[in-house]
């Protein structure tokens, strides 16, 4: 499994959220993509226009299982993509900027 840790990301860097919306409203990296896993598969098409072409997407959720899922299966197809360890549990520990659904200071829930 490729993975990443969240202080080997930089700014910028392409990031998917797979987790669900009542964790996304209450609080995200700002400038993530946000797909919940549940949603993927149908929504794939949505990523594939939104993902870059030929950088690496950093896949997250909030402790790293779902996101290793979506992680296998972007792999499988042939994409560059990494599972971020730890989430964004670890992300907000980190004192990485953590945003809600308004742009306003979050939590991770």
């Amino acid at each position: 499994m490729p993975t990443v840790e969240v202080t080997d990301l930089a700014d910028g860097d392409f990031l998917l959220d797979v987790r669900e919306d009542d964790e996304w409203q209450a609080g995200h990296a700002a400038g993530a993509l946000h797909i919940p896993i549940s949603e993927f598969v149908a929504r794939y098409g949505e990523f594939t226009e939104a993902a870059p072409q030929d950088g690496r997407v950093h896949v997250i959720c909030r402790s790293g299982a779902r996101s290793a899922q979506v992680t296998m299966y972007l792999v499988q197809q042939g994409i560059d993509a990494v599972n971020v360890d730890g989430g964004m549990q670890l992300w907000a520990a980190g004192g990485r900027a953590v945003v809600d659904a308004k742009g306003q200071p979050g939590f991770v829930l």
